[in-house]
Formats: C-alpha cells, structure tokens, sequence
C-alpha cells in the first residue's frame, strides 16, 4: 500500500450540501425551506424560544428561597461514632471535640443509626428517640444541655404602666376614703354653742 491509495472508510467523508445554485441542482430557489414561514428565513427559532408565551427562564423565581433565621444547626453524631470512647465514660460537648466528633461552639444532636455496646452517660443538646432508647438500654444516662440564656437588653425609659392588678388593689383602697368624706358632707351642721346661750 502507497500513501496515495490511502482512503477514508466509506461515508466517512460527505460533500457538503450546497443549496440555492438554480432549479437544476434541486436545491434551489427555496433551498429546501419550503414556501414562507418561521422557519423559511434566517436561522428560525433561537434558544429558548417557545412560541410567543413567557420563556421558562423568566418563568422561573431567581431568588435563593426562604432561609429561616431561627434555625439551628447541629454536629450530627450516631451511635457507631460512640465506639471511640471508653465503657462507663461520661460524654459532654468538650469529650466529642476532643475526639473531632463536633466542631467547637456547636450544638451536638445523636442520633440512633448504628449499634451501641458501651454503658455511657451522655450529654448533649438534642437526642432522637432511637438513640435516647439505645443509651438507657445500656444502662447509660441521657442528659439534654439547656441553652445558655440570652443577656436581658436594658430597657428604654418610657411612660410607666401599672399592671391591672395594681390598680384594682389602689381603687380599693380609695373607696373607703371617699364614703368617709361623703358622710362628713352629708351631716347637718350643728350650731355654736355660744349662740344657743344666747
């Protein structure tokens, strides 16, 4: 074989149509296209075209969605992870940093997946119910940590209001008062002692 007698594999290698050279070619005057239309002139339809209506990419919301401020998020550990720590070993949030199971400053939830074979009294901000039932049935302990309190924020100067409580107990006490004056204006006066000597 010559490098001249070289050749592709059959269909290989096509012509490139070549349309609008007469009526003889048969491709020409419309070029195929058919008679008038969308599709007859330019390049028809461009991306994401869909007739007319509202394009899906304009349809679509752009926003990235509701994020709730109040949530919280945890350092998932199951059970399985458990198998780290000694039997009879108390767990609190500093033994599952120490042992890179949470990060630091992060709530710590356990969950029930894998088993547990060790007896441990564990503490930790949120419990499934699985893993709570696993723990005790090992004779372990379950300790839910409380959040911290948040600092109380000083309070703006305003009017004072009392509470109703208080001005219920203060009508009350007004009341006696005020049918003592009542009578003293009611009694008839009685004359000088000096006159009726006279």
């Amino acid at each position: 074989m010559k490098l001249h007698e070289i050749k592709g594999a059959e269909g290989a290698r096509k012509d490139r149509r070549r349309v609008g050279r007469g009526h003889g070619s048969g491709r020409g005057k419309t070029s195929g296209r058919g008679t008038k239309g969308q599709l007859s002139r330019g390049d028809g339809f461009r991306v994401g075209f869909e007739g007319g209506q509202m394009p899906f990419a304009q349809r679509v919301p752009k926003l990235g969605g509701f994020k709730n401020p109040f949530r919280v998020e945890y350092a998932l550990v199951n059970l399985s992870k458990l198998a780290v720590f000694k039997d009879g070993s108390k767990l609190d949030p500093e033994a599952f940093q120490k042992a890179g199971l949470a990060e630091p400053g992060r709530k710590i939830k356990v969950l029930g997946a894998g088993k547990l074979r060790r007896k441990l009294a564990v503490e930790a901000h949120a419990f499934s119910e699985a893993a709570r039932a696993a723990i005790e049935a090992r004779g372990g302990s379950v300790v839910v940590l409380e959040p911290k309190p948040k600092k109380e924020r000083k309070k703006t100067k305003g009017p004072k209001v009392k509470p109703a409580a208080a001005e219920a107990e203060e009508a009350e006490a007004a009341e006696p008062a005020q049918k003592s004056e009542e009578t003293e204006a009611k009694a008839p006066e009685q004359p000088d002692q000096e006159q009726s000597e006279e």
